[in-house]
């Protein structure tokens, strides 16, 4: 652990044995002579001081280490801890500062930590990540003492490193235990056998009045002498893809996280529970240019490439080429899907592109259409005005409301499953919505 050569200063009772000395002056006031001793004191103060200072172990004798006990997710608490590993024979008494963004705490931790001879010890602080992404920390501002307390020495470990912060996974979890606990996976199981419907091969049997030959199995007609039809299922692993915007639109916050982290967080559960029930997931995040693909897969690697991947999409500043995604997603997904569309509507006397881009996903794919709304502007049009300005907010707030219903419902007439969901539910309702998908054999 480096250290500048001359980086010490006074411990807590070189002062104290200071302020002993100054008994000295009342005597000092009948004879002067006093004064000489409480000079000799302080002499004596300093002499200590120099002992003790080499006495305190060097900041080569001493390894700090930063422990993460669980990996830092996005508005959850997650527990850090300093360790402090003592090689001298003297035992240490530390104050350890740790340099670490404002996006993981508002103030710099500061812990204590004490170390026997030859021992170790630690101290643990939280954090409570307020933006997703690579979070980049410094060093370790280190002040100890030894067990006399007379010096101190400073020193600085250089232990910087980046740390990705990772979309909210207790969410997942708890949407994946509803999953299990709910009838609907045994509806699902149900669906999976049901015969006569989707295209994956199940059976052979004999040929009935109403099949339709392009289920017969010429090849099994010519070995039995009499025609033999194929019997299909619904497919038992489908496809799902999760496209986040991630436009100006959705950098509006609501609460203390973005509409893009509620996004984010919602296509980390959906993504969670589509796997769990076998299909497979993939992944557009796009701005101007795409920010992360994923190509639909499924097992527990692709859900580590996901959340990774997910970790990694920001807010960009501008308005985001929805156009451009429908294209990239119809050009690479030839076969019918469901695509799950998290966006946000912008407030424009045209019709905005992202409708007109969905749009165009609906031929081939089952779209899910999820606007994320504004509570404060829902809050605003049901309120009562009190005054002309608020009478001015109040039917400004109306019109950009019906002007939302009246898209979404224009959405709906097209085939679209279009919903407008507040942020802090989008979650729950984006799992709701895809099991009735599912539990429908709509894809």
């Amino acid at each position: 652990m480096p250290s500048k050569r001359w980086a010490a200063a006074f411990g807590p009772r070189f002062y104290i044995l200071l302020i002993l000395g100054l008994i000295w002056i009342g005597p000092g006031w009948i004879d002067h002579r006093f004064l000489y001793a409480m000079a000799g004191w302080d002499a004596l103060v300093m002499l200590a001081w120099t002992w003790d200072l080499g006495y305190t172990p060097r900041p080569g004798q001493l390894l700090v280490s930063r422990i993460w006990r669980s990996p830092a997710a996005l508005d959850s608490d997650s527990e850090v801890t300093l360790k402090i590993e003592n090689r001298a024979n003297v035992g240490v008494h530390a104050m350890l500062m740790d340099d670490i963004p404002t996006s993981l705490r508002p103030q710099p931790p500061e812990v204590e930590v004490v170390a026997a001879a030859r021992s170790e010890g630690s101290a643990m602080y939280k954090i409570h990540p307020n933006q997703r992404g690579d979070a980049k920390l410094g060093g370790v501002f280190l002040r100890y003492q030894s067990p006399f307390r007379i010096a101190e020495r400073w020193a600085w470990a250089k232990l910087g490193q980046t740390v990705r912060v990772y979309p909210n996974l207790e969410e997942a979890k708890k949407h994946t235990i509803f999953l299990i606990r709910s009838r609907q996976i045994e509806q699902e199981k149900r669906l999976q056998r049901r015969r006569g419907i989707g295209r994956e091969f199940e059976s052979l049997r004999e040929y009935r009045d109403g099949d339709e030959l392009r289920n017969v199995c010429w090849t099994a007609t010519a070995r039995r002498g009499k025609l033999i039809s194929k019997i299909h299922q619904v497919e038992r692993s489908q496809v799902v893809w999760i496209v986040v915007d991630a436009g100006r639109l959705l950098r509006a916050r609501v609460g203390g996280l973005s509409k893009l982290d509620y996004a984010v967080n919602a296509a980390l559960s959906l993504a969670h529970i589509a796997m769990f029930s076998g299909d497979r997931v993939g992944l557009l995040a796009y701005g101007r240019k795409p920010q992360q693909y994923v190509g639909s897969a499924r097992g527990a690697g692709h859900l580590r490439d996901l959340i990774e991947r997910l970790a990694q999409v920001h807010g960009e500043p501008y308005e985001a080429d929805h156009l451009g995604a429908a294209h990239s997603l119809l050009r690479d997904q030839k076969r019918r899907s469901l695509i799950v569309w998290l966006t946000d509507l912008a407030e424009t006397a045209m019709t905005p592109e992202v409708i007109d881009s969905a749009s165009q996903m609906m031929p081939r794919h089952v779209v899910l259409f999820a606007a994320l709304a504004q509570p404060e502007l829902a809050q605003l049009a049901e309120s009562a005005p009190r005054d002309a300005d608020g009478l001015y907010r109040h039917a400004a707030a109306q019109e950009m409301v019906q002007r939302r219903d009246l898209l979404l419902a224009r959405l709906r007439q097209r085939g679209a499953l279009a919903l407008e969901i507040e942020p802090g539910r989008l979650s729950t309702a984006l799992v709701n919505h895809y099991l009735d998908i599912k539990e429908r054999s709509l894809l």
